[in-house]
């Protein structure tokens, strides 16, 4: 399903502390939206064929339900979790309770992601033209090549 489609990492398991909530699900149109469903649709339309989609287990129900019905049957989806206790002993520390951030996220998607790939917030707001460069560059370059970009 997703031959030469990069995949869309989606960091997405934040807590929301000092917004008080699940910000990656709420929404802000009459409609329903979310954040993440300007993004899949930007996505999909500039040719992403697999999702990512990091988050704590503790909110997989609830993100499920959103998201699995939006990207059914349109590209492939694979969820990975971020918990506090999945980090390397070294830096394990049983005191924390947040999240350790975007390396600790990635190193949970290494066994998710084969293909070249983008990573974008679940909170934030990219338009159809940042997603239509990713992918356009991403499609270009070779698997295993390491090129990096930021849009």
């Amino acid at each position: 399903m997703n031959i030469n489609k990069p995949t869309l990492v989606v960091l997405a398991a934040g807590i929301g502390s000092r917004y008080g909530g699940l910000k990656q699900l709420d929404t802000f149109t009459p409609e329903g939206d979310t954040i993440i469903d300007f993004s899949i649709y930007d996505a999909l339309e500039a040719g992403f064929g697999k999702f990512v989609f990091i988050i704590r287990k503790s909110i997989e129900k609830e993100f499920r339900a959103e998201v699995d019905k939006k990207l059914e049957g349109k590209a492939e989806v694979a969820y990975v979790f971020q918990e506090i206790d999945k980090v390397p002993q070294k830096y394990f520390n049983p005191d924390r309770v947040k999240p350790y951030g975007t390396g600790h996220a990635m190193l949970m998607a290494k066994d998710a992601v084969t293909e070249n790939f983008a990573i974008i917030n679940a909170d934030d707001f990219y338009g159809r033209e940042a997603f239509e460069a990713m992918a356009n560059y991403l499609a270009k370059i070779s698997k295993g090549r390491q090129f990096m970009l930021m849009v």
